[in-house]
């Protein structure tokens, strides 16, 4: 009998995020006050402004296709906010408009990529990215780094890991799940290995305005026109403007690799969300503060949530510098045991908690971050604070 599934398929592990989600959802329906923390969301509301806009374009009736890689004045100030706050050129012709950044991530890896060429991905790193590059062809190739290096892989391990079969390499700054900020030299450094070595850099930057302490989200296209010649520059509404339901994003890039993404586009979904693509015109258009806003509030959380973490027993964390995650160390957890049950594992220590303290952080383990777990703080203050409280109450009776 022949197989009913494709090996692509076969091979898809689910998301372990929205897995997380989708029982935390059942727990609260049973009536269950289960403290998310898997939340790869802002907690905001989508600003109003945002949604007139959407609803001004129902109202005219623009409901009908667009053009397959966007209509032309959204990509034109995708084009122009680049500009304004990267210097990065590109011309509308440059953008192709995605339905969310997810798509945009795989029309990339599909007009690179083809059957056992590699790519090379920095860990800790989103857990959807190995699996993309899978169904796209591709062989991941993980760098893993250290709380120690800051979870930025060293410079030489990232060279030990290009092959001849090395296509492409993922660069995510700010990073999920770990928040980590990459340097300029450190882009830098990365950027000529792609010269030198003839491999393409996608540039994940969808936390790019989601930064602390002064940090600054470089983009690498920006370093140097030869490092702007072979970069796939991915970003979207989603976590800035908390438009994570309207699933829109984009893709910049040279004109070849623009080109080859928007034919892909054409044939595989077509045009992004008309109504979604007035409100994302109207986000980059309209008035910034509630980017600033939305950024100053995780910032507050952020440095709460980190100094509750650091009064309690058996755990620590690396402070992030952007995004709104923060990767908590329960290495000391491990081999312990909470009312008799053994803590093998990441995954063993987040259930016992969603279990018994109605909590719910994700395994480090699916984001190549075994002995760690994420915390989003894309929660309010009184639910950080809960949640902290909780924690600390399982933690008291580990032994």
């Amino acid at each position: 009998m022949k197989e009913r599934i494709s090996r692509v398929c076969q091979g898809i592990a689910p998301s372990a995020t929205l897995q997380l989600n989708a029982q935390v959802n059942e727990m609260r329906a049973q009536g269950m006050d289960v403290i998310g923390l898997g939340a790869g969301e802002p907690d905001f509301a989508t600003p109003a402004f945002i949604c007139q806009a959407a609803k001004k374009a129902l109202d005219q009736g623009e409901t009908r296709y667009t053009a397959a890689a966007g209509t032309p004045r959204l990509r034109q100030a995708i084009g122009t906010d680049l500009q304004k706050r990267k210097g990065l050129a590109y011309a509308a012709d440059q953008v192709i408009v995605s339905t969310g950044a997810k798509q945009a991530l795989m029309n990339a890896l599909a007009a690179l990529l083809n059957p056992g060429d590699e790519v090379l991905l920095p860990a800790p790193c989103w857990i959807s990215y190995p699996e993309m590059i899978a169904m796209a062809g591709g062989r991941a190739v993980m760098i893993p780094a250290t709380e120690a290096e800051g979870f930025i892989p060293a410079f030489p391990k990232i060279c030990a890991a290009v092959t001849a079969r090395t296509r492409a390499i993922i660069i995510n700054s700010p990073s999920n799940p770990t928040g980590a900020v990459w340097s300029r030299e450190q882009l830098l450094a990365v950027g000529r290995l792609a010269v030198e070595k003839d491999f393409f850099i996608i540039s994940d930057e969808i936390y790019d305005q989601l930064v602390y302490d002064g940090a600054q989200a470089l983009s690498i296209a920006s370093l140097a026109p030869e490092i702007y010649d072979r970069t796939i520059v991915i970003n979207g509404w989603s976590k800035t403007y908390a438009m994570t339901g309207w699933r829109l994003g984009y893709a910049a890039a040279p004109r070849d690799l623009a080109a080859a993404m928007g034919a892909y586009q054409s044939h595989f979904t077509g045009n992004a969300n008309a109504m979604a693509q007035a409100a994302g015109l109207a986000a980059l258009e309209g008035d910034q503060g509630c980017v600033r806003e939305m950024a100053a509030a995780f910032a507050h959380r952020r440095d709460l949530m980190a100094d509750l973490i650091g009064e309690l027993p058996y755990v620590s964390c690396f402070v992030p510098r952007g995004a709104f995650y923060i990767l908590m160390n329960v290495q000391s957890l491990l081999g312990r045991s909470f009312q008799g049950e053994i803590i093998g594992d990441s995954g063993d220590l987040c259930r016992m908690l969603l279990r018994h303290a109605l909590i719910a952080p994700v395994p480090g383990d699916p984001f190549g971050a075994p002995g760690y777990v994420r915390i989003s703080f894309a929660i309010s203050e009184g639910r950080i604070m809960e949640a902290m409280h909780r924690l600390g109450a399982f933690l008291a009776q580990v032994k």
